[in-house]
């Protein structure tokens, strides 16, 4: 076997290790471990994993010490995103109509992400994508007949 793919399984082995400790809330308090646990999800997310660009960008952005690991944190879900997934694309239209320091809101970049996460079957994008049209938000005005089609999906994928 060649040394790159035996690096491959041993990140991957560990990456599942990582996560399966992660329900040991006591383990995931302590420094050490709690570094370890990082270190291999950064390893696999560096990997190109989808999976693991999406949990340890969300880990970033909800659990991440100041703004480079938000940043970093936005930057691993859009890169899933792009690969499709689809809790990564709504969170990215979450934080879009957010805005922040540096980002005014932007209406247009949240319905973009929540019609690629409704595409892909996530029910609260459908949801959120009924309301934007039925208020519409900055760069978004108000759209009557795309915030009732919408609803009507949300209602389909179970909300």
């Amino acid at each position: 076997m060649s040394r790159e793919l035996v690096w491959r399984l041993r990140a991957r082995f560990a990456y599942g290790m990582a996560r399966r400790l992660m329900g040991w809330p006591w383990l995931a308090r302590q420094p050490r471990a709690w570094q370890w646990m990082q270190g291999q999800f950064a390893r696999m997310a560096a990997l190109g994993h989808v999976p693991a660009q999406s949990f340890y960008g969300h880990l970033l952005l909800f659990r991440g010490q100041g703004q480079g690991a938000r940043e970093e944190g936005l930057r691993l879900l859009a890169l899933a995103a792009a690969a499709g997934d689809a809790k990564s694309a709504y969170q990215l239209g979450v934080q879009a109509l957010q805005g922040d320091l540096r980002k005014a809101p932007d209406g247009a970049t949240a319905a973009r992400y929540w019609e690629q996460a409704a595409a892909a079957g996530h029910p609260l994008a459908a949801r959120r994508l009924a309301d934007l049209y039925r208020e519409g938000a900055p760069g978004v005005p108000a759209n009557p007949a795309l915030a009732a089609r919408y609803s009507e999906h949300a209602a389909q994928l179970g909300l």
